[in-house]
């Protein structure tokens, strides 16, 4: 049996993307395009190429963020979604054995990003009474991957992050949740061993990676109309593995 893809329609709807250029992002672009959004990455490297709008943004500065939505709301008025994909694995060797600096580049990215782009977009959203936020975590938030505890503590954190954003935002008519994908297959997989990758691979009952794909189109429920009664909510993606 053959499975339709759904359908969402985001015409006159402005999407944030951080980390937007490649990977799980571009896919997430992509969807959320072909729905009719009006799509603009945020990344620290731009690309000319892109169809999308494009603002250089460092995501670990917060100065940076605030500049990026003054300057989006200037010109469109609006900011409906924001998908916060952007992130970074870093090494993976034994805690003790991490260089300091490292570690705490590895939570600036994926936590400290997650917490400078929120605040900079939600207020814009709490005063259009409208707004998805979605935050691209991962399972070893969860679980606590071995070799990576500055890349696990810091998806945990966005887990909390995203319970507790989704509390305060709950009558405000602007829905904050979460995914926590397994092993998906990008680019992020070559800053990791193969032994690394093959484990969390043999973890999975479905025995394989996700895709980005897989990753856009839950990302495309999260930021629709769809999805009404959802917020702090963590959305697990990894084909049978989480247990909780």
């Amino acid at each position: 049996m053959a499975y339709q893809q759904a359908q969402y329609d985001f015409r006159d709807s402005v999407a944030v993307v951080t980390g937007g250029n490649g990977g799980i992002g571009a896919a997430i672009c992509a969807r959320l395009a072909q729905a009719g959004a009006h799509v603009v990455v945020w990344d620290l490297h731009t690309d000319a190429t892109s169809p999308y709008r494009q603002q250089r943004v460092d995501i670990g500065d917060a100065a940076c963020t605030d500049d990026a939505v003054h300057a989006l709301l200037a010109e469109t008025g609006r900011i409906d979604f924001l998908i916060n994909n952007a992130g970074y694995a870093g090494s993976t060797v034994p805690l003790d054995q991490y260089d300091v600096a490292e570690w705490h580049r590895i939570v600036q990215v994926n936590l400290l990003g997650v917490f400078h782009a929120c605040r900079s977009v939600v207020p814009a959203m709490r005063a259009a009474g409208r707004g998805r936020i979605v935050n691209i975590a991962s399972l070893a938030g969860k679980e606590g991957t071995p070799n990576a505890s500055a890349y696990s503590a810091a998806k945990a954190g966005v887990l909390a992050l995203t319970k507790s954003l989704g509390k305060e935002l709950a009558e405000t008519g602007v829905l904050v949740n979460a995914i926590a994908p397994a092993a998906v297959q990008t680019t992020l997989l070559q800053q990791m061993s193969p032994a690394h990758v093959q484990t969390m691979i043999d973890k999975s009952p479905m025995h394989r990676l996700g895709t980005v794909e897989e990753v856009a189109e839950m990302s495309a429920w999260l930021c629709s109309g769809s999805c009404s009664f959802n917020t702090g909510a963590i959305f697990d993606l990894s084909g049978g593995r989480a247990t909780y």
